[in-house]
This record gives structure tokens, C-alpha cells and sequence, in this order.
């Protein structure tokens, strides 16, 4: 029954309209938001072939996790890119998680990079392939 189905995520934030000017605007992804469904958010990756729902909650607390990971093939051309549409980078600098000047973590594993959503969440660009 489930392996049919057509699973999605979602999470949620404290203001609808900053998460779909964030997402669509400063993002440059697809929204959409559903007004018969109490304002629910729709951000659709690669088309409709990924669906994110994003919803509205009073006492919203922002994940301490990633909620959202975006595949890249140059993360230093896409950090840039961000940046330069008002996107603030996280930086570390502790024994298990550095980032360097360009806010990239290049410690082991895929090269990544984390920063947050008006509504506190973690999201990341990291380079693969």
C-alpha cells in the first residue's frame, strides 16, 4: 500500500508569508500557497516531482536538525549565489564542526553549507557528485 504512494515532507514556521517570500522569492523555488487548505505552503523541487509541505503553527519551535538538504554540483558557486540574495551563512568553529571564511564545512564527508529559514530552521546546500 505504501510503497505506491506518493510521500512527501513537511515542516512547520511561525509566518507563512515570510517562509513564502523566503522559499520563492530569496530561494528562487516554486511556491505555492493553498488558501482552502488554511494557507498551507507548497514548494515544489524538480517541478511536481518533490512536494514540500509548509504549514502554519502558533507555537512553532525551529528544528535543531536539517530539515531540508539541496544537492549541488559547486557549493562555492552556489553559496555565493545565495549570499548574494541575502542569504547568512552559519559558521563553526568547534573540534567536531568548522567552517572556513566562505562558511563551507569541508571536514570529512560531502563539502557543506547550513543556513536558516526566517522561521529558525536548518537548511543546507551540499556538493555532490
Amino acid at each position: 500500500m505504501l510503497k505506491e504512494s506518493k510521500a512527501f515532507s513537511g515542516f512547520s514556521v511561525n509566518d507563512i508569508d515570510k517562509a513564502k517570500q523566503f522559499y520563492g522569492e530569496t530561494l528562487g523555488l516554486q511556491v505555492d500557497k493553498m488558501e482552502e487548505m488554511g494557507g498551507l505552503l507548497t514548494i515544489h523541487i524538480n517541478g511536481n516531482s518533490n512536494n514540500i509541505m509548509v504549514y502554519p503553527k502558533a507555537n512553532h519551535e525551529p528544528a535543531t536538525y536539517t530539515i531540508l538538504n539541496f544537492p549541488v554540483t559547486n557549493i562555492e558557486d552556489a553559496v555565493k549565489e545565495l549570499k548574494a540574495r541575502g542569504v547568512v551563512f552559519e559558521s563553526y568553529d568547534s573540534e567536531y564542526l568548522k567552517t572556513d571564511d566562505d562558511n563551507i564545512n569541508r571536514s570529512g564527508g560531502p563539502k557543506i553549507a547550513w543556513f536558516k529559514d526566517p522561521a529558525g530552521n536548518f537548511l543546507s546546500v551540499l556538493e555532490i557528485g
